[in-house]
């Protein structure tokens, strides 16, 4: 039997819906602007490589954080979709139909309300939302944005046994260091010596190694320490990047 939800009620789930992915992970909405908490669970399940799939309407203009932040997933296929209207979220288990869109201010600021459909308790009900979720998705395009790659600038070097060495470059150009020495972990925030080509702590480098994903999304600028979408292909934010090129 499906479940109502209130606008609590579908962000608890939906945070639920996601966490609990291990196979496929649909997030239809036509508008995105992704809130910090639902970023750090999209990417905690792509890496586990599941079946991503974001569908958007297709005359959305999204900022540029999300758009780094998708770009920097590995296991997405983006989408968008003419006049799309629906809002759907569902994985192997679960179905969300619902108001909201995956959208930070409809989260925080509107009345929204939802159903929850279990395929264990509704298989038929859920077997007709996954149909329709993917009759949209085969009737959407790709984004122009998601497939401009990035082309990494700097061969991978071997790693050493004895200390970090993060062998991919950022685009920064050689540029010296600046300000007193000092920069921070692009991924705790811990103090560490300026250096834009090991923007990571020891021990949060060996956590990267395991994947060693250079454009896996961080938190932090590597520079002045703010809050920042980087990446060790990028550690800069883009203020302090221009302050490098002058």
């Amino acid at each position: 039997m499906a479940k109502f939800l209130t606008t609590t009620g579908v962000s608890h789930k939906l945070e639920e819906l996601i966490k609990s992915s291990h196979d496929k992970l649909y997030l239809v909405s036509p508008y995105l602007k992704i809130a910090d908490n639902m970023k750090y669970l999209i990417k905690e399940r792509d890496l586990h490589k599941i079946d991503l799939r974001v569908v958007y309407r297709k005359d959305t203009k999204i900022n540029t954080d999300d758009i780094n932040f998708l770009q920097g997933l590995t296991s997405i296929k983006l989408s968008c979709c003419e006049n799309l209207h629906a809002k759907c979220y569902l994985n192997e288990n679960t179905a969300i139909l619902t108001s909201m869109n995956l959208y930070l201010y409809s989260q925080q600021n509107n009345k929204e309300m939802g159903i929850l459909v279990d395929k264990s308790a509704d298989p038929d009900l859920y077997n007709k939302i996954y149909d329709e979720v993917r009759s949209i998705i085969q009737a959407s395009d790709k984004p122009e944005f998601a497939i401009k790659k990035i082309e990494k600038e700097n061969p991978v070097e071997p790693k050493s046994n004895n200390k970090p060495n993060i062998s991919n470059k950022p685009n920064i150009g050689n540029k010296p260091n600046i300000s007193n020495g000092s920069g921070f972990c692009i991924r705790c925030r811990s103090d560490l010596k300026l250096n834009p080509e090991r923007p990571l702590c020891y021990n949060c480098f060996k956590s990267w190694e395991q994947y060693s994903n250079p454009d896996y999304q961080e938190n932090f600028c590597h520079i002045c320490g703010n809050e920042s979408i980087q990446s060790v292909e990028k550690p800069v934010c883009y203020s302090c990047y221009k302050k490098l090129k002058k």
